[in-house]
């Protein structure tokens, strides 16, 4: 009985966690269907859009690589059986998961100056950059546990770049939100992705009570 249930949470845990990878999978397949495959397309709702990220193809290149980079890696770097295996690729995958984010937030930033998303797309970046340097700096000092929920933050403002854009197709979305209220939207996403992980990480905490 005692070993029955105690492998009842850890069955629990791990349906969990590949629930939730399928529907973040599922999420950005969606994202890239809508948002990126109809760019190539010249979708009229995209064309003014397209044209600008054809003028900024300089920059944007580096930021979809890098971000890219950073949304595919996470699920592995996730992977308690991955880390078990391959700790040496772990690690490395960490170090190019830390260079592509701070190439990815410098160069949104970068693509942002001058235009009304600056603030939205800066506290964006700046979130993403404290959060992977304070999962960095914890996997140094061998905090394991504080690492790893640095990276969920760090990851959680990664994947803001897919659920940002899920309503993009929606007509009244995409065309009447405004400038001002786009930048709020992305501070919005940001704080709301790092706020739901917090409280996932302290939900044991949160609805058990201490003895």
């Amino acid at each position: 009985m005692a070993s029955s249930t105690l492998s009842t949470p850890s069955a629990g845990r791990s349906r969990f966690k590949a629930a939730l990878w399928i529907f973040l999978g599922v999420t950005t397949l969606f994202v890239f269907i809508t948002s990126e495959v109809l760019l190539l397309t010249d979708y009229p709702m995209y064309h003014a859009y397209r044209l600008q990220v054809i003028a900024d193809r300089g920059l944007l290149i580096p930021h979809t690589l890098c971000g890219t980079f950073a949304l595919l890696t996470g699920p592995l770097q996730f992977s308690t059986r991955f880390r078990q295996r391959h700790l040496k690729l772990h690690r490395v995958l960490g170090r190019m998961y830390f260079v592509s984010v701070i190439i990815g937030a410098f160069s949104g930033i970068a693509l942002a100056n001058g235009r009304p998303g600056l603030p939205g797309t800066s506290m964006q970046g700046a979130a993403w950059i404290v959060c992977t340097t304070a999962a960095v700096i914890a996997a140094r000092n061998r905090q394991i546990s504080v690492h790893r929920q640095w990276m969920a933050r760090s990851y959680a403002v990664t994947f803001t770049f897919v659920s940002s854009r899920v309503l993009n197709l929606v007509p009244a979305y995409w065309s009447h939100l405004g400038d001002v209220l786009s930048a709020v939207g992305v501070i919005a996403f940001t704080l709301v992705s790092i706020l739901l992980v917090d409280l996932g990480l302290n939900w044991h905490e949160l609805t058990s009570r201490r003895n």
